[in-house]
């Protein structure tokens, strides 16, 4: 009909729909996710100032491990799956149902 008339969204409805959120929680999220990646990439051995240098680092002091390199992957893929698995295994058993 000609004379329909449409509601358009608020401008803060497309910008909340863009961020996925409204922006002051978006951007907590972010800060709290960057501090988080933040710490992980420290404890590798990361240097914000220099990164290209800390990345070639990290490779070369892979490359000297050799095989312990493969020992020090395996210990820490054990470490997590000991608690990935057991929760992984018993939300599938306790989960709610599968749609289908």
């Amino acid at each position: 009909m000609p004379n329909d008339i449409r509601d358009l969204p608020a401008s803060s409805d497309g910008l909340n729909r863009f961020l996925g959120g409204s922006p002051l929680s978006v951007a907590f999220r972010l800060i709290m996710l960057s501090i988080l990646v933040g710490v992980v990439l420290a404890a590798i051995g990361f240097d914000p100032w220099n990164i290209l240098h800390s990345i070639r680092m990290l490779f070369q002091r892979l490359w000297d491990l050799g095989f312990d390199a493969v020992n020090w992957l395996w210990r820490y893929f054990l470490l997590g799956a000991v608690i990935v698995i057991p929760i992984w295994l018993l939300s599938r058993l306790f989960g709610a149902p599968r749609g289908r």
